[in-house]
């Protein structure tokens, strides 16, 4: 841009500018500091066609604080302002809406005005996001404003109504909101609000799409969703529960066949875990289906009522249904005996490491009323993402170990993950005993497949490990069309480009689309069309310690990266080398 100094006179507001609509501008704060001082700030303006004038792309409070300083009668030096380039709107738009969100927030229906301007000029909701340094789903939520009525729009930025009664009303249809406005505007009528406006758009049920057991792919009712695209609602409850109680009973039939007995709970009726206990299938353990009011289907496999647990165990022993005998110690007794034998165990357990390792695994694998541990889901945002984990060369190695662990355990070898998989009848003491029998290599193996399990992806710890352990991501990783089609921001392949290919054909191809870009980084990754094959590349956000390409920001490796720098992390040795072989 070039600065130049404009006389007051040859300035005009732009029709770009995101305020250049409505009331003026509130200049209070500004007008003492420009009293004494003038305009310090450059105001961003671009001519507008005719000699020597210009519109003020950003900087209108500015503008009208020297207006109003002029009209005072004291006098007014040109004003400093930064020039554009002509003709781009879009660019000017976004300047206008980045100076003004870092000084004044705009409302989100201003907000949502520029956002829906920028997207006719040819931005994209993605574009937008990186501009303005917010997510995707918070711009498409703004754009979403732009299907209410216009007077939803000015209820809400008026604060007459709030976002959660918006939120819901983006669910109805143009003439269901002209019925909730009629209802606001008359005093003997009850205008509903918050979850009883969802209640009144949905006639008194609202189902959401992820309660549904069927594939929502084959259901031929209508499916309504909110315009922030969080939600989903089957907009006919009878059509609903018709699939979905014939999805219930698919499942039912599908465990009947695998010779469980099944109970289909009514509608409603909860699985209360205390009234049950649990039982294989080979000693007539069931499978429960409990079915929400809102459609949801909860299954519990393996379970028998308490009442059935007490017959089959008298049955066992050999014993009646008679009269229960009075216990021979009291409740106070028994807690007594408990807590002292409890502090004795504890102390043993204190000074053993040995089966302090093993109970450890043992309840990490089991999980007791004192142990809650979970499996990482490694969740994918697409289906190209979780075929790339799948397909990486690290799952296929870590999948190898895992199976070693079952046989060592003597797990089902189809079992998904080693923690979770014990399903014999004794609980964390059975699988104890398994772990007793084993020597301290086969346990530490055990408890390096469980840690494994159940370490938090994208956590700060990942960072501090794959330091400590010297991991390098070049091989057990390898280049795939997963993220290069992920990575649209121009200024990013440009860099990427520039990594892989080298600073002179990321300059020959500065013009070029990220088709084109994305092409040439497969050719120089495969070594094809006459490109030489670049070895062993990462991205930068990938290694151990990450970095950026840009200045920007927003890279969430190097954000955790940071979080643990002033943290002394030595490399560990380990016994197993860390890489994998191809």
């Amino acid at each position: 841009m070039e600065l130049k100094h404009i006389d007051i006179a040859n300035l005009s507001v732009s029709p770009a500018n995101m305020r250049a609509k409505g009331k003026a501008p509130d200049i209070a704060n500004i007008l003492p500091s420009i009293r004494a001082r003038g305009v310090l700030v450059p105001l961003i303006v671009r001519a507008n066609g005719s000699p020597d004038t210009y519109e003020i792309v950003a900087g209108k409070r500015r503008y009208h604080a020297a207006l109003a300083v002029a009209s005072e009668g004291g006098e007014v030096e040109p004003l400093p302002c930064a020039v554009m380039a002509a003709g781009d709107d879009a660019a000017a738009l976004e300047a206008s809406l980045i100076e003004n969100i870092a000084r004044v927030d705009p409302d989100e229906v201003t907000r949502w005005e520029s956002f829906t301007r920028l997207v006719r000029e040819g931005r994209t909701p993605e574009g937008i996001a990186l501009t303005f340094g917010l997510t995707e789903l918070q711009v498409k939520r703004t754009l979403a404003l732009g299907n209410l009525l216009p007077r939803i729009r000015s209820l809400y930025r008026r604060g007459d109504i709030d976002a959660a009664a918006v939120r819901h009303l983006t669910l109805a249809t143009k003439a269901r909101q002209r019925e909730w406005l009629a209802l606001l505007d008359d005093e003997t009528a009850y205008c509903p609000s918050g979850h009883a406006l969802k209640a009144w758009l949905f006639g008194g049920a609202s189902i959401p799409v992820t309660a549904a057991l069927f594939d929502i792919a084959s259901y031929e009712g209508e499916i309504v969703s909110d315009l922030f695209g969080d939600e989903r609602y089957f907009a006919d409850v009878s059509a609903f529960w018709a699939a979905q109680t014939a999805a219930i009973e698919a499942k039912a039939e599908a465990y009947r066949e695998a010779d469980w007995e099944v109970i289909v709970m009514p509608t409603g009726e909860a699985f209360h875990s205390w009234e049950y206990g649990r039982a294989p299938k080979r000693k007539s353990g069931k499978v429960f289906i409990a079915v929400s009011h809102r459609g949801d289907v909860a299954i519990h496999e393996g379970y028998v009522t308490l009442k059935e647990a007490r017959k089959r165990l008298a049955g066992e022993n050999g014993e009646g249904m008679s009269k229960p005998v009075r216990p021979e110690v009291s409740a106070p007794i028994q807690n007594y005996v408990d807590v002292h034998r409890h502090a004795a165990v504890r102390n043993a357990v204190a000074s053993n490491a040995s089966v302090a390792l093993r109970l450890a695994v043992a309840h990490m694998v089991v999980g007791s009323s004192l142990w809650n541990v979970r499996t990482e889901p490694q969740r994918a945002a697409s289906d190209a993402i979780a075929e790339s984990i799948e397909n990486s060369r690290a799952e296929a190695a870590f999948d190898q170990r895992r199976r070693a662990v079952l046989a060592i355990l003597g797990f089902d070898a189809e079992t998904p993950t080693v923690t979770g998989g014990y399903d014999g009848d004794h609980g964390v003491a059975g699988l104890l005993a398994r772990l007793m029998a084993l020597p301290d290599a086969a346990v530490r193996d055990v408890l390096a497949i469980v840690m494994a399990e159940t370490l938090e992806a994208g956590s700060a710890v990942i960072e501090m490990l794959g330091i400590m352990l010297g991991v390098d991501m070049a091989t057990v990783w390898q280049p795939d069309d997963a993220l290069l089609d992920l990575i649209r921001d121009r200024e990013v392949l440009g860099a990427v480009l520039a990594d892989v290919a080298g600073e002179g054909v990321a300059i020959a191809n500065e013009a070029a689309t990220g088709k084109v870009k994305r092409q040439i980084i497969r050719d120089c990754l495969t070594g094809e069309n006459g490109r030489p094959k670049v070895e062993h590349w990462i991205p930068r956000w990938m290694a151990f310690p990450p970095s950026a390409y840009t200045e920007r920001g927003g890279v969430g490796t190097v954000t955790r990266a940071a979080q643990i720098s002033d943290l002394a992390v030595e490399p560990v040795h380990s016994p197993e080398p860390i890489r994998i072989a191809a």
